[in-house]
């Protein structure tokens, strides 16, 4: 038996615990430059407010007091999901996360019931965080017996064996991996209910959804066809972008917030012992109502590199051909590629002055000052020195208080 152990509204959960007013409230958590809701806590829901209801026309909701509002803070919300991982790491034979609130586990018991309980009070009593379980045979099923925990009392379900009469009243469209475009076709072949799609031939599914469908219909029936994911695994690649605040019209906004998102995406790449190669940066221009137009250039490094100073030095020369006098931009960005592990074997050319590739000790110690005493306290001062207008707006963010000293929680 497989379990998903999924975090209830997990950025509204991670607020209400260190901000006890919220409980019981309709709350939202905003995403960047408080632009829309990516997250509602129950009460919210139960007003008939849609995921992505855009912030604005919420306002004089929030001004009577019927609506409560938090800006995203991804780094409280990371350090709390790495906190409840832990947890299940200690008491789970084998973890795979899935997403910063989900992971798949496989449970050292067979009374899942009494288990689930178990490892939901221990995850609620030490972190805070209230979550769903759900077990069954394989990773589909699992998701579907999480959906139903969570509304269950205790939290905890168990598919049974046979699962016709839950699946036979789950629309197809609500299965994991079925989205909007494949639910549509699936409807066009009178495929309505997850029993529907579990019992439907073969070769109908895979000429609906090709191999994919074909095996989330396998996992329906309980046999196990989705590979395992290593979450943990080395990247492929490393990217940091955001959109502006407000729009950007100067070649000096675009140079230090490239310069800010390479700083931000090279402390992910030392993170994970790596060196990047180059890198892509770009830039997108302001339409109103979305979209515009993107310039990009690359940039090819002298050697393998982790050290901010020397990626920055190499895309200075590259940021004045992405800018355009009279243009207002919308967001800027930065994509690390060839990355490999510090230290590695390489071949290295006999002729170059470059010297070998290594990581940076310089980096090292300016990542560990800022672990210490808080993200951007040493940085570039590329990054720019003012009141930076690019950044993000984050208006109704919260304390950091499970990773900041200064922001820790007072108790009087």
């Amino acid at each position: 038996m497989i379990g998903l152990v999924d975090g209830n509204n997990f950025f509204v959960s991670c607020e209400r615990v260190f901000n006890r007013r919220l409980v019981g409230r309709p709350v939202a958590v905003l995403s960047n430059n408080d632009g829309c809701c990516v997250s509602r806590s129950n009460e919210f829901k139960a007003l008939g407010i849609p995921m992505g209801t855009p912030y604005f026309q919420l306002r004089d909701r929030e001004l009577s007091g019927e609506l409560d509002f938090c800006s995203s803070n991804y780094e409280l919300y990371a350090d709390m999901s790495r906190r409840v991982m832990s947890i299940l790491r200690g008491d789970a034979v084998e973890v795979e996360q899935y997403s910063i609130d989900e992971a798949f586990i496989h449970p050292p018991a067979t009374d899942y019931i009494a288990y689930g309980r178990r490892l939901r009070a221990k995850i609620l009593r030490w972190t805070g965080i209230p979550c769903g379980i759900g077990f069954a045979p394989t990773k589909t099923l699992a998701k579907i017996a999480n959906h139903i925990g969570k509304k269950s009392a205790c939290g905890v379900y168990v598919l049974p064996d046979d699962a016709s009469e839950v699946l036979g009243r789950l629309p197809a469209g609500e299965v994991w991996g079925v989205g909007r475009q494949l639910q549509a076709k699936l409807r066009a072949e009178r495929i309505f209910t997850a029993k529907a799609l579990r019992d439907a031939p073969d070769d109908v599914l895979r000429a609906v959804g090709g191999v994919t469908l074909l095996k989330t219909a396998h996992e329906l029936r309980g046999e196990p066809c989705l590979d395992e994911r290593d979450y943990d695994a080395d990247p492929e690649s490393i990217s940091c972008s955001r959109s502006f605040g407000k729009p950007v019209t100067t070649i000096e906004g675009i140079e230090e917030s490239l310069a800010s998102y390479a700083s931000q995406a090279a402390e992910k790449l030392r993170r994970h012992g790596m060196l990047a190669s180059g890198c892509s940066i770009y830039a997108q221009t302001f339409v109103s109502g979305g979209g515009g137009e993107f310039a990009e250039r690359t940039v090819i490094f002298p050697a393998p590199t982790d050290a901010t100073n020397e990626m920055l030095s190499a895309m200075r020369r590259e940021i004045a051909p992405l800018f355009a006098e009279g243009t207002r931009y919308r967001k800027t960005g930065v994509v690390f590629f060839g990355l490999e592990k510090a230290g590695a074997a390489r071949q290295m050319d006999l002729f170059s002055s470059t010297p070998a590739a290594e990581a940076s000790p310089l980096y090292k110690a300016i990542d560990s000052l800022n672990a210490r005493y808080g993200r951007g306290k040493v940085f570039s001062a590329a990054e720019g020195i003012g009141s930076r207008p690019w950044a993000i707006r984050r208006e109704k963010v919260s304390h950091r208080a499970t990773t900041r000293w200064d922001e820790l929680m007072i108790v009087r």
